[in-house]
């Protein structure tokens, strides 16, 4: 069975590249625009990974993690997927409930397929 992943961004050029490897690398995908609907979604698409912009308008990635974490706990990995690369940016990220922190700009799609596929098989 495919592993299931949610992404979070606001950016449709992101968003589809990243479904596109995604999908090539196996994973059955869900795309979220922003945070309102992303918690509704991780509710019923029950993914095994949630990648969360944190700089989107509205709510912001910091707080759709926080409400990921209390409206479905632990069942999904949360990764707060951003070019913030401020130390105290990654520290808010992890102290709200993101389980690892991955800079867009450091890793191609491939990379961060890579490393999610590792972190699901932790």
């Amino acid at each position: 069975m495919a592993h299931k992943i949610l992404i979070i961004d606001d950016d449709d050029f992101l968003l589809d590249m990243y479904s596109l490897k995604f999908k090539e690398g196996g994973f059955d995908v869900s795309l979220c625009k922003n945070g309102a609907e992303a918690v509704s979604q991780a509710q019923t698409f029950k993914p095994d990974i949630i990648l969360v912009d944190i700089v989107m308008p509205n709510i912001d990635g910091f707080q759709v993690i926080k409400l990921l974490k209390e409206k479905i706990g632990g069942s999904a990995k949360i990764i707060a997927f951003s070019n913030l690369d401020q130390k105290d940016g990654i520290d808010k990220a992890l102290y709200c409930g993101a389980d690892d922190f991955i800079k867009k700009a450091d890793f191609t799609p491939s990379e961060i397929l890579k490393k999610i596929k590792k972190l699901l098989n932790k």
